[in-house]
């Protein structure tokens, strides 16, 4: 269903935001049907694929809610929140949306991000947070709109720096607890209130590993739906100080170079990007 090469209907945007609209659906609608937080994707031809409406349909499942949320190539995309799964035939499989990122093409992914983003929104705000009656969408805009006192709720997008600190041709990178594997992967951090994204850098590199830094440039930037994040980066060089992990969040921290790297994160990441991007450069 989406494979790469494919021409695309759309010149600007490969994606296209769309609300709720079940006019002129079709059997091949993109299907990104999720059970427990996890997707459901079809194999074919040694391909995974998100499927489309008339393969999901033959399996029978029990829906809890479906809209469309944009167009992509070849069709409309819904959401498809399901329950109750007995069992799925051999060409079927379910998968988490972290695990769909190393077997699927990475515009894809993203896709079945944003899908996940707006369903955990959905779901996490169904009354109001000021006065806690009912919510209901919103006709014009992607929003919830209170039915009591007519507060207006967004999707929730929560800001994350991301660093890649070098020092000449080493790259500082820290093992976090959370990690498994005994991955590395380079410093990141969620953007406090009040605070511009230039001080966040500095604070969580001085916070994490004890250093300091400068000469901040940007980078690029990812979503990253897990649930909600948005993750910035940038590059810095050291300026001063040792390391000194914090102990709580990061284990571990070291300078390495280009050819002593420690195991890294998965190719579709932000930080692996920008982790070669550095390879690249000292080559």
């Amino acid at each position: 269903i989406f494979r790469g090469g494919l021409i695309l209907n759309f010149e600007y945007l490969n994606f296209k935001s769309i609300l709720n609209d079940h006019e002129g659906s079709s059997q091949e609608d993109i299907c990104f049907v999720f059970y427990e937080g996890q997707l459901i994707v079809k194999s074919n031809d040694n391909e995974i694929n998100i499927p489309k409406r008339e393969e999901i349909e033959e399996l029978g499942l029990t829906i809890n809610k479906e809209y469309c949320f944009g167009e992509f190539n070849i069709g409309k995309c819904y959401i498809i929140e399901c329950e109750d799964i007995k069992r799925l035939p051999g060409d079927f499989q379910i998968v988490s949306l972290y695990q769909l990122g190393q077997i699927i093409d990475e515009e894809v992914f993203f896709i079945a991000g944003r899908a996940n983003h707006i369903l955990n929104w959905d779901n996490n705000h169904k009354y109001c947070s000021r006065c806690g009656a009912p919510n209901i969408d919103k006709a014009d805009e992607r929003a919830k709109v209170c039915t009591k006192c007519g507060a207006v709720t967004y999707p929730v997008i929560c800001p994350a720096i991301i660093v890649a600190i070098t020092k000449g041709d080493e790259i500082l990178l820290a093992h976090n607890k959370n990690f498994e594997d005994n991955i590395y992967s380079i410093i990141a951090g969620f953007v406090d209130a009040g605070e511009d994204l230039e001080s966040t850098v500095k604070r969580e590199v001085f916070e994490e590993v004890g250093i300091k830094i400068k000469n901040i440039k940007y980078y690029g930037n990812q979503t990253w739906a897990f649930p909600n994040s948005l993750m910035i980066g940038f590059f810095a060089e050291y300026e001063s100080g040792e390391i000194k992990v914090d102990g709580k969040e990061i284990l571990d921290a070291a300078w390495f170079k280009k050819d002593n790297l420690p195991n890294l994160p998965k190719k579709m990441s932000i930080a692996r990007k920008m982790i070669d991007s550095f390879i690249l450069r000292n080559n």
